[in-house]
């Protein structure tokens, strides 16, 4: 159904779907955060910049890159790592190449955490999402987020902002 403004409304398939997604995957998030946090004191946000650290060329990635790796401002991804790094996780260095650009990267004990923590984010993915469905339907969800992923690339310089497939495919983005 389209109304007046061109606005064409969920139909109920289609807002059951919609809802789903969205209360689940906050549940979701919110699961592997209290899991990650108990068993390590590690947020999942904090993880997840670990992870992306891990797996960027070298283990060092730019602060912009970084920022758009996680879908976060530079102002909130700065605050995030200033704290990460007083609690000596990280560290942060002026690129060599360029500057005005800083390199953050894994210190030996941020990359001890991460290696601690992986199995718990892992065998949580696994419990609340990845064994609930069946090979053909992790197939298609991936079919279905990869599509989704590639619509949502950074139209300002036309690169994907998350880290690349491969990456994910290989199973880094799960474990160090």
């Amino acid at each position: 159904m389209t109304d007046d403004q061109g606005v064409r409304w969920l139909n109920g398939v289609e807002q059951k779907a919609w809802q789903a997604y969205i209360v689940a995957t906050l549940r979701l998030r919110q699961r592997l955060h209290r899991e990650l946090t108990e068993s390590h004191a590690v947020s999942l946000a904090d993880y997840e910049v670990f992870v992306c650290l891990n797996i960027a060329p070298d283990g060092k990635a730019r602060m912009s890159d970084l920022a758009d790796q996680l879908g976060s401002t530079k102002s909130r991804l700065s605050h995030q790592i200033s704290k990460l790094e007083a609690a000596g996780l990280v560290r942060r260095a002026p690129d060599p190449d360029d500057k005005r650009g800083v390199l953050t990267q894994l210190t030996t004990a941020g990359q001890a955490l991460l290696d601690a923590a992986a199995p718990t984010h892992v065998r949580g993915a696994r419990e609340h999402l990845i064994d609930l469905l069946t090979p053909e339907e992790q197939s298609v969800v991936g079919t279905v987020f990869t599509r989704v992923l590639e619509h949502l690339h950074d139209p300002d310089n036309g690169r994907d902002t998350l880290p690349s497939r491969e990456a994910w495919q290989s199973g880094r983005m799960q474990t160090p």
